[in-house]
């Protein structure tokens, strides 16, 4: 069977620590259990499994460091979004099977949750996995998208879709600056010519042979 979504045993943690994590500053460096009890309020108890699970969801980084995805779930502009990221992110296999499963209901999200994992549709862990994702739904917003940097804006790249110059349009003006030659630079070619002479002592033959080359191959 399939590893279960995630889940917590106590659903109603997951709106109170999210509303704190919206409210509160952001840990200096890491997520830890003392920072969950000294600056939310909730470290003992049930809520000690709040952080793998915000780890399943994508807010912590392994050694729970905060990503990008906590900071945009604090971001008032942004939480909706973000949190919809993480439920995509927590509950890939419920998305893989049903890419809007947002818009199903308790009972069709139960009997997905039974086919995923065999369970029995009345087991305790399905009926926590509802009541969570139930919990994390109120907080997300699925008609809105982030805004990320993992890729390059079409602001920067001219526009996704301005259409390419035909080959036989191009010139060297779509060329990038360091291909692009000197109207000046012109083309010449250069010969090396390797000569056995013979062996003699007379002069007039050095001269005979030199003459011969310039008036044949040293010709312009």
């Amino acid at each position: 069977m399939e590893k279960l979504p995630p889940f917590m045993n106590s659903t109603g943690l997951v709106t109170k620590i999210f509303g704190k994590i919206q409210e509160a500053k952001e840990p200096d460096d890491r997520y830890t259990q003392n920072f969950q009890e000294a600056v939310l309020g909730y470290g003992s108890g049930p809520a000690k499994t709040f952080i793998p699970f915000l780890k399943r969801l994508g807010f912590l980084e392994s050694d729970g460091r905060p990503t990008k995805l906590y900071r945009q779930f604090r971001n008032p502009d942004s939480s909706g979004a973000a949190m919809a990221e993480a439920m995509r992110i927590g509950y890939h296999d419920v998305f893989a099977r049903n890419e809007y499963a947002q818009n199903l209901s308790d009972e069709k999200l139960r009997n997905l949750l039974v086919e995923m994992t065999g369970k029995d549709k009345n087991a305790s862990s399905i009926q926590k996995i509802v009541a969570t994702w139930k919990a994390c739904k109120a907080f997300a917003n699925f008609e809105e998208r982030l805004d990320n940097d993992y890729g390059q804006d079409d602001s920067e790249t001219g526009g996704a879709d301005q259409p390419l110059p035909h080959p036989q349009e191009m010139s060297t003006e779509h060329l990038p600056a360091r291909r692009q030659l000197p109207p000046s630079v012109g083309m010449s070619f250069g010969y090396n010519i390797h000569l056995n002479l013979p062996a003699t002592s007379d002069p007039k033959v050095y001269n005979a042979i030199f003459s011969a080359l310039q008036q044949t191959l040293l010709k312009e």
